[in-house]
């Protein structure tokens, strides 16, 4: 990741970052299940699944946001603020989920900086459109418009 300047963040607002790809596994699913007590079928039996237009167990959607970090951590190039002490979740604009992600899939992020700004010294505040896109389909996951703060 380059370590870049305030300046350099906002001179680099309309461009876009891509991670590597990861596997969403039924583990993952199952762990997510247990982590949140959300163990609807479509998610954890596999048998029963099979039977929904689905076609197999497919992940939570909060599963499939929560995957941001991970992306953005296998995301070669993607910006940071030099300096930056910590970074915190501010909040969502609005999230989309369009496409189901099935177990096995092998999912990316495309991250794009639509704004960054200095909310007061040593207090950044960028909004980025998050995609996850799924390994040989058109359509994508899910389409969010996340904000989050740097402080240097």
């Amino acid at each position: 990741m380059a370590e870049l300047t305030p300046d350099d963040m906002r001179a680099r607002v309309g461009t876009e970052s891509v991670s590597d790809w990861i596997e969403v596994t039924q583990a993952m699913i199952d762990q997510f299940a247990e982590a949140t007590g959300d163990h609807q079928f479509i998610h954890v039996d596999p048998v029963a699944a099979a039977a929904t237009p689905f076609g197999g167990t497919i992940a939570h959607g909060f599963l499939t946001l929560s995957l941001m970090p991970a992306l953005a951590a296998k995301t070669p190039d993607a910006p940071r603020l030099a300096g930056m002490r910590m970074g915190v979740n501010y909040g969502g604009n609005k999230v989309r989920f369009l496409t189901p992600v099935r177990a096995g899939s092998r999912v990316r992020g495309r991250f794009k900086l639509l704004d960054f700004a200095e909310k007061r010294p040593g207090q950044f505040q960028q909004t980025s459109e998050f995609t996850v896109e799924i390994e040989g389909q058109d359509k994508p996951a899910l389409i969010a418009e996340w904000i989050s703060q740097a402080f240097v």
